[in-house]
Order: C-alpha cells, then structure tokens, then sequence
C-alpha cells in the first residue's frame, strides 16, 4: 500500500512535529547521557571531528523504551502503516544526544555519529523536513536518504576501521548532490 500523499503544508506541519519531537527527547535524555568512552573516541577518531566527539552524548536505556511520538495515531489515522517504530530501534539519535536500546557496538556508535553530524550541518529543522520527505518520497524507513547515507557509511567503516575517511566531508558532498 502507497503512504498518503500529503500537501505542502501537511509536509510542513509533520516535519514542525518531528522537530519538536527530536528537541523534547533530546531534553529527555540529555541528563542522563554521558561522554562517549575513551575506546569509542580512539575507534572513531579520524572518521568524525574531535568536537563533534567531545560533544556528543550517549544513554543505553535499561528496562525502558524511547516512547514513540505522540502523533503518530494521527499519521495512522489518514494512511501510514510503516511509521519507524522508535521502541524497536537499535538507537535513535536526537542532535547530539544518542539513545540505545542495547549496548553500543562500534558499527552502532558509528551510524548513529553519522547522524549527529547530519543534524550539526543541517539544524534540528532542515533534518526532520529531509526525514520526512524522504520517508514520504521513499515509503520507508530503510529508502531515507539520511538513513542510507549513514548505513553506507556504516558499511564502509566496518569493512574497514583502519581506512580513515571524514564523515563530515561525506555529509557535506551527499548535500550539494542534492542526495538528501
């Protein structure tokens, strides 16, 4: 089944949601989460900048989910029956803070930086209008080109942890391309 086809202003107003959605969980979180460890800073360093590292956040959620957002009973409602499902997700990252359901791999540490460098280049706004034309262009989660840029990443770190490559420089050239 096809998603909804939703007006510009429908676009406008779910991507407004998703913003308000990532900066409330942000706030969530934000106490709780903690440094990236030492051994995470030594795998990741060259692949992201020493700032971004230093700033980023991280909570693995013991007997807990990240709840899903409170409208998604209204995108059900006209037609949406393949919303992400947050409670399911290895990790979900909002800005710069990173919230796991499970312990952090170096793969899942990375795919998830990815996205906090995504957020650092567009802003909170620009990320949730791509996230959902994207879902809305593609029909899923895995056809998001944010989600593909950082699992293309992702692979291509994990095939290779020693071949440093600059996530930043990736981001910046999947953005010119107009590939988000």
């Amino acid at each position: 089944m096809a998603a909804p086809q939703l007006t510009r202003a429908q676009i406008a107003e779910v991507s407004r949601l998703v913003a308000q959605y990532i900066a409330t969980q942000r706030e969530t979180y934000t106490h709780r989460a903690l440094p990236l460890s030492a051994q995470q800073r030594s795998a990741l360093f060259g692949f992201f900048s020493p700032q971004l590292l230093d700033s980023t956040r991280q909570l693995v959620l013991q007997e807990e989910r990240i709840a899903n957002p409170e409208f998604y009973p209204m995108l059900r409602n006209i037609g949406f029956n393949n919303l992400p499902d947050q409670t399911a997700m290895g990790a979900v990252t909002f800005s710069d803070i990173v919230v796991s359901h499970e312990p952090f791999s170096d793969g899942l540490v990375f795919h998830e930086l990815v996205h906090v460098e995504q957020y650092r280049q567009l802003g909170i706004a620009r990320f949730s209008e791509l996230y959902v034309r994207g879902f809305l262009n593609g029909g899923s989660y895995e056809a998001i080109p944010l989600e593909v840029n950082a699992y293309t990443l992702g692979r291509r770190f994990e095939g290779n942890p020693a071949q440093r490559f600059s996530v930043s420089d990736e981001v910046r050239r999947w953005l010119a391309q107009g590939r988000f």
